[in-house]
């Protein structure tokens, strides 16, 4: 994606089954759990830039000993820092001690068997370590403390607060983590209480009813309760202080989540290959968790996945298929080829099947697995241009004939580069835009000057400022007739709620076309008309309302936005032709089932996203640049 957006966090959650001298014994290390949780966080790296943490809890700890560890950075190098942090409590230990996991537990901290790790990629809002996963909800009750770490973003964030207060809860923040915690810890509290009040009726002592609750408390009934109006997205991760695990995920599966379990360990990550390659196992064993279910993982080891919520439609989000996820994945693989593929006949169109002055590349790298499926389509393309050809030759054909028509290839290259990053740290504007417009650099000596056409395959527009910026100007001293950049997925047209940065809709260029289009018929009456539709919403239930954007949209034929995309992205000053061809929202669909795609067809799988959709609208009219939910 060469505009960068920020995006989903990512998750991993470790669960030992076995003391830790079976790693030892088995593994050459007590520290087993450790060691997989950091390479199952830096295999998922991609997922977070702001910060990463991690908690460790031990089972069956001694009263007065600290059983709950958690660490956190927002450092530059997170990774490294959090890590650093918690490895240096094992430096200066003799060797004799370091090899016994009894020892370990008993005396030092992150020696649990429950380990709970959290990449955050922060939506909105600064970047401390207060900010940072994963949380802690503490109590005296061993049962009663939470930890929470998640991929999400609700759109109700304030219906949940109201409800909390109307409860006689005063919480200490009104952010989404703090309000989904204690949610889920009120619950928690009741489910706690209700059980002591039960085995207490039967005549258990205080101590009896501690275990009889450890051992029958019900992490499916708490979360039925606590999530039944959440309205979002997401994949949220659990501990509780005696040892159970949890982890939910949306009833659309909008957020990802994997699992893997065997008689040693559970594992639960926010990607499939970082699961693989952690554990050394094959795909096939790597569980999709269900949409609208829980994972629960018990004290005693005890794995079960069961529906939690009523399952809704199942609308993934397409940007983990587009951008988000590792390539390393074979069905986001195979499903990026697809997005490319499906463009190759409508570019062929557009440069009249002309394969011997058209050069066909990608920008930026994450551009790479669509582009292969875009060649797989062009070469499809060409064959069936091939055999027409020879078919025309007629019974008579010379070989040479054949041959000549044989040998045709489609011309693909790789001209553009990310050169290093330059630092823009010179004070004058105009110096800082010559270095900016440097970030890129291309292969000279490949492009025809003033005869071929150069199309560029991109995974995303969304701003359209750095095709601006520095794409464009940069290829256009290759000296290219006409540049065609060639978008793998839709016109982003919507704000994103579910855990994008994508919630302010002037920044959108798609958004940018369609107001100059309407202005440019001198019908700014009809923002004003659909401005006063969503205000008169306002109060209505989030179920009964209307995304009221989508109307001034249709009016519009979906290439006419983006022959004026094309306008806005063309530097000033270059000579080449500038033409945008955008993925169709039909094409994404045939590619992708089951994928939902609200941002570019304004269809939200949940109430509130029409809600935030108008909201959005709203605050651009009103010249408000904050958060739309």
């Amino acid at each position: 994606m060469s505009d960068s957006i920020k995006h989903e966090c990512g998750i991993a959650l470790v669960r030992l089954l076995k003391p830790l001298d079976y790693y030892k014994e088995k593994y050459g290390t007590p520290l087993y759990g450790l060691n997989k949780m950091q390479l199952l966080m830096q295999k998922q790296r991609n997922r977070g830039q702001d910060g990463a943490g991690l908690v460790t809890i031990k089972l069956d700890p001694y009263p007065g000993t600290r059983f709950i560890s958690r660490k956190r950075s927002v450092s530059g190098q997170y990774l490294k820092d959090l890590f650093d942090g918690v490895f240096h409590h094992f430096e200066d230990i003799p060797e004799e001690r370091m090899q016994s996991g009894a020892w370990l537990k008993d005396n030092l901290p992150y020696t649990g068997e429950l380990l709970l790790g959290h990449l955050r990629y922060g939506t909105h809002g600064v970047n401390t370590i207060e900010t940072c996963h994963p949380f802690l909800r503490q109590n005296n009750w061993i049962y009663r403390n939470l930890v929470l770490a998640g991929n999400f973003n609700l759109t109700n964030v304030d219906e949940l607060f109201n409800e909390l207060v109307e409860l006689g809860q005063f919480p200490k923040e009104r952010s989404d983590t703090v309000t989904v915690m204690e949610k889920i810890g009120h619950f928690l509290d009741s489910e706690v209480q209700y059980l002591f009040e039960h085995y207490k009726l039967q005549g258990f002592n205080n101590r009896e009813i501690s275990e009889a609750i450890i051992e029958n408390v019900n992490i499916q009934r708490i979360l039925t309760k606590a999530c039944r109006k959440f309205d979002g997205g997401y994949v949220m991760a659990g501990l509780i202080g005696h040892g159970d695990a949890f982890v939910i995920r949306d009833p659309n599966g909008i957020r990802p989540a994997y699992y893997y379990c065997d008689d040693e360990v559970a594992v639960v990550a926010s990607e499939r290959p970082a699961i693989m390659t952690a554990f050394n196992i094959r795909f096939k064993n790597v569980k999709e968790l269900g949409r609208g279910h829980v994972l629960t993982i018990k004290k005693d080891g005890q794995v079960t996945e069961k529906p939690f919520i009523e399952q809704q439609e199942q609308k993934n989000c397409s940007f983990e298929k587009i951008y988000f996820s590792r390539g390393s994945d074979r069905d986001i693989y195979t499903d990026r080829k697809r997005l490319g593929e499906m463009l190759a006949e409508p570019v062929l169109k557009a440069v009249d099947y002309d394969f011997e002055n058209t050069v066909f590349s990608y920008v930026p790298n994450t551009a790479e697995s669509a582009f292969y499926g875009f060649m797989d389509g062009i070469e499809a393309e060409l064959n069936v241009h091939k055999t027409k050809q020879i078919l025309e030759l007629g019974p008579n054909a010379k070989p040479e004939d054949v041959t000549n028509i044989l040998n045709k290839r489609a011309r693909f290259e790789k001209l553009v580069v990310k050169d290093e990053k330059l630092r823009t740290f010179i004070a004058d504007d105009a110096s800082r835009g010559e270095m900016v417009a440097h970030v890129y650099d291309v292969t000279y000596g490949i492009v025809k000057n003033e005869i071929d056409t150069l199309v560029l395959l991109d995974d995303s527009i969304v701003r359209g400022t750095t095709l601006r910026d520095s794409i464009l100007t940069i290829v256009s001293r290759l000296f290219p007739k006409k540049i065609i950049v060639v978008s793998s997925s839709p016109q982003i047209r919507y704000p994103d709620c579910y855990g994008i940065d994508m919630s302010k809709m002037k920044e959108f260029v798609a958004f940018q076309a369609l107001i100059s289009l309407i202005k440019e018929e001198g019908k700014e009456y009809l923002l004003e008309e659909a401005y006063d539709r969503c205000k008169a919403q306002q109060t209505l239930p989030k179920e009964e309302i209307r995304n009221e954007v989508k109307a001034l949209y249709d009016r519009y034929d979906y290439e006419k936005v983006s022959e004026r995309i094309s306008e806005f992205v063309k530097p000033a000053g270059i000579k080449p032709e500038v033409q945008i061809i955008y993925q169709t929202v039909e094409s994404l669909r045939e590619a992708c089932p089951n994928t939902g795609d609200w941002y570019f067809s304004g269809e939200y799988p949940t109430p509130g996203g029409n809600k935030v959709a108008n909201k959005a609208f709203m605050n651009y009219l009103e010249h408000k640049l904050e958060r739309a939910y």
